[in-house]
């Protein structure tokens, strides 16, 4: 133990704001657990019905369940109780935030490769248990907008060919609406959660078995760290603690969200007018809104394409995310460790398949708000359904494309400010009458950053073997695509040689 402790304080931990995504979910998850045990005590999980009668007058008389008597008895009548769901609900949709974002950064800066390629599939477990948990939570309280997000949930279980009827009977025990809460509320309360935190304690223990990533730099290789001493790491972990509980405790107190006494008691037979899913959802509604109503009979059943095509897209999306490092890993034949990050920019393709990526989830995402657009700019929701439809399909093949180019002159840009210099604005005349412009070189820290990443070499194809199969020429060639666009750094031919900077040098960057 005292070894573990000694080399823990040893340790060294890079200093960059990129870097705080995870530890700022981690602690939003702290906030979430200590306010839902809060809110365990007052919460009763039962949908026995019952007559209002609390402190909330526009509803006394009204018929409802247990679960949204006690949570409008937490919001009107326990001290502190309002202020306490807030807090528990915007900590929640920070997590999530905070997640999406450390999955952003992990695939633009390749922080997924060797040896993290595990760390990536933990992170993105985390995404997918925390969606779970946040849907299962914003059901319990049994209002009309959590009945009317179950009533959607039904219909996708119900559209699974041959088996969908019996799913959606063992998810609401019977008939709809059924029983729900006695297994969301276990899930929500007990199952997730704990699997939240082995994730977490997975996550804790691969960062310190592989070590942190850093970004490129001088005098930063594959096998050493530079940065802060564990005791200064900690000290900023805890003010970043803090900084998290105090914007909890800030849009808790300052901003209204899910005002349940405002929707009602839940009801199969109606819906919330005006209401959307939770934006973390928002993609999964817009991918139903964009598809035609399109139906199939197969074998004396029907097959709703309708609900099973938008389902089917977000599920191998969700697929490919997940194992997009392994892809890219066999394709460009990456078998070391690689504890440098990367900038976007010098991965080009890479850079330009998360931004398509990005905008096929905008698409859906916006998609799902088409009706309030239309309310609001005045316009027909038939027309915007079909920019959307149109944007859906054109719109990452596109983004794909511009994000390429832009990082490819990006590249040209640095290493063009690499060789020559800054302009200074001072032209000189030359002896023979022609007439230059003077260039202020760059420091050897700035040059390293613009110009001095390490390149990983693609699969070469042996020519002389005649054993070479389909999928070998396909993986060749995909890795010439990721290679090319990656512009020879400053340490190749023709180029200055970058090497680590001098004292000198190093004292006029500082």
């Amino acid at each position: 133990m005292n070894r573990s402790l000694r080399v823990l304080r040893g340790r060294v931990f890079p200093d960059h704001w990129s870097l705080m995504f995870g530890q700022i979910a981690f602690y939003s998850f702290v906030v979430v657990l200590v306010s839902g045990l809060v809110l365990m005590v007052p919460y009763e999980p039962s949908l026995a019905q019952v007559v209002y009668d609390g402190a909330y007058a526009p509803l006394r008389g009204v018929e409802m369940s247990r679960a949204l008597e006690s949570t409008l008895a937490i919001s009107f009548e326990v001290r502190g109780g309002l202020l306490v769901r807030q807090i528990h609900h915007w900590a929640a949709l920070l997590m999530v935030a905070a997640i999406m974002l450390q999955l952003l950064r992990l695939f633009f800066t390749g922080g997924f490769r060797r040896p993290r390629r595990l760390s990536w599939l933990v992170v993105f477990g985390l995404l997918i248990v925390t969606l779970g948990a946040a849907q299962t939570g914003t059901s319990l309280p049994d209002d009309m907008l959590s009945g009317s997000s179950l009533a959607v949930i039904d219909g996708v279980v119900k559209a699974i060919p041959f088996v969908g009827a019996e799913l959606s009977a063992l998810l609401f025990g019977g008939q709809f609406p059924g029983d729900v809460l006695a297994l969301f509320y276990p899930l929500h309360v007990y199952v997730l959660p704990a699997a939240l935190v082995g994730l977490f304690v997975v996550a804790a223990v691969l960062a310190i078995k592989h070590g942190p990533a850093q970004y490129p730099g001088p005098g930063r290789t594959n096998d050493n760290v530079v940065g802060h001493s564990a005791k200064v790491a900690l000290v900023k972990g805890l003010g970043l603690f803090c900084f998290v509980i105090g914007v909890s405790l800030l849009m808790g107190a300052t901003a209204t969200i899910n005002p349940i006494w405002m929707y009602g008691p839940a009801d199969p037979a109606n819906a919330s007018a005006g209401i959307g899913p939770a934006w973390y959802l928002a993609f999964l509604d817009g991918g139903l809104r964009l598809t035609p109503g399109w139906e199939v009979d197969v074998w004396g059943r029907t097959l709703t394409l309708a609900i099973l095509v938008p389902v089917t897209v977000c599920s191998l999306f969700f697929v490919l995310l997940a194992v997009y490092p392994y892809v890219e890993g066999w394709i460009v034949g990456d078998r070391g460790d690689q504890n440098l990050l990367e900038r976007p920019r010098d991965n080009p393709l890479r850079t330009g398949i998360g931004v398509a990526g990005i905008v096929f989830y905008g698409v859906l995402w916006a998609a799902a708000s088409a009706d309030t657009m239309a309310v609001l700019f005045h316009l027909s929701v038939n027309s915007l359904i079909h920019l959307f439809q149109v944007l859906l399909i054109i719109g990452p093949p596109i983004a794909l494309a511009v994000t390429r180019r832009l990082c490819i002159g990006l590249q040209e840009h640095d290493l063009q400010l690499a060789v020559e210099g800054f302009e200074t604005g001072r032209v000189v005349r030359l002896p023979a009458g022609g007439y230059v412009e003077e260039h202020r070189p760059v420091g050897a820290y700035r040059r390293w950053s613009l110009a001095g990443f390490d390149r990983v070499p693609p699969v070469l194809l042996d020519k002389e073997d005649h054993r070479i199969t389909p999928v070998r020429r396909l993986r060749v060639r995909l890795a010439n695509l990721f290679d090319q666009d990656r512009l020879t750094p400053s340490t190749g031919a023709g180029k200055p040689a970058i090497g680590s900077p001098s004292k000198s040098d190093a004292d006029q960057q500082h």
